[in-house]
Order: C-alpha cells, then sequence, then structure tokens
C-alpha cells in the first residue's frame, strides 16, 4: 500500500516504541516526529483531536491513534512479517492477552506513583499478573510461537519500563 509514513511519537513513551517496532520488524521506511508533550504541535493536536497524545500514524494523510489499533492498521496494511495469527481464535486470544498487558501496565504505573496500601495493592496486583504472562510464555521463545507478533510487541513496553520502574 502507498502513502507517506510518519510517526509522531515521543521519548520514552513506549507505546511508540511499539509502533516504531512494527513499522521496523515490517521494513516500512516512514519518517519519525518526536512531540512535546508539555508543548504539543498543531499536527499532533489536529491528527489526534480527541486523546490529544501519542502515538499517531499517518499514513496517506490519514492519522490512525492508540498504539493497539495501530498496530492492527500496520498488520493488515502491509502483509509481510504478520503480526497477528491468520487464525481467528489465535487472533482472538492475541487481542484478549494485549488488552491484558494494557490492564498490566496500568498497575505498575499505579504501583510507582502510589503510596500506602494503594500501591500494596498494585504491586500484588502487578506481580500477579506478570506470573500469569510468564506462564503464558512458558516453552515458547515468543508469545506467539516461533516469531515476533502483535502480543510481544505490546509486552515489549513493560520490559521496557519495569526496570526503570
Amino acid at each position: 500500500m502507498m502513502g507517506e509514513v510518519k510517526l509522531y511519537g515521543a521519548f520514552p513513551s513506549p507505546f511508540s516504541y511499539r509502533v516504531d517496532w512494527a513499522l521496523t520488524y515490517k521494513g516500512i521506511t516512514y519518517e519519525y516526529i518526536e512531540e512535546d508533550l508539555h508543548n504539543k504541535s498543531p499536527s499532533l493536536l489536529k491528527y489526534n483531536h480527541v486523546h490529544k497524545k501519542i502515538p499517531v500514524l499517518l499514513h496517506g494523510g490519514k492519522p490512525i491513534a492508540e498504539s493497539p489499533v495501530i498496530l492492527e492498521y500496520i498488520d493488515e496494511t502491509w502483509k509481510e512479517n504478520p503480526l497477528l495469527p491468520q487464525d481467528p481464535y489465535e487472533r482472538a486470544k492475541a487481542r484478549f492477552w494485549v488488552k491484558f498487558v494494557e490492564e498490566c501496565g496500568f498497575n505498575i504505573k499505579t504501583a510507582f506513583y502510589s503510596k500506602g496500601g494503594e500501591r500494596e495493592k498494585a504491586v500484588k496486583s502487578a506481580l500477579e499478573a506478570m506470573k500469569t504472562l510468564e506462564e503464558e510464555l512458558k516453552g515458547k521463545e515468543f508469545f506467539g510461537g516461533e516469531r515476533v507478533g502483535f502480543l510481544d510487541l505490546a509486552v515489549g513496553l513493560i520490559t521496557y519500563w519495569l526496570p526503570v520502574l
């Protein structure tokens, strides 16, 4: 599919990295536009007027927002090196686990920024979620089996940020 590809992102956003990794994995040439999240550009505000946040993928002048949605768009648009399984059941499972990872990330963030009982509860919940993910990965090199997939890109944000937190 033709058309100029741009990625509006911000360092050190793990959500931007998800999209960057997917584009790189698929061999897609794109322009990266670094956003200042304290002084958002008119372009970002125009292309993601609902949430006003990164990442935003611009393909042929058409904006797509929210990293899981962008990953699915990339996978459907550029067929080489598929991210999602071909089987509908396996695809649904991958989407379920990405949602689970999104919730995990929230628990990790809450654990980092909260105090007292709220922090303890979030840490416990995050650790339980990590154990659940570990069980899902047992015996596999990647969540998708033998190659990088949709869930691996989603989990990457946790492995990127967990040591920092």
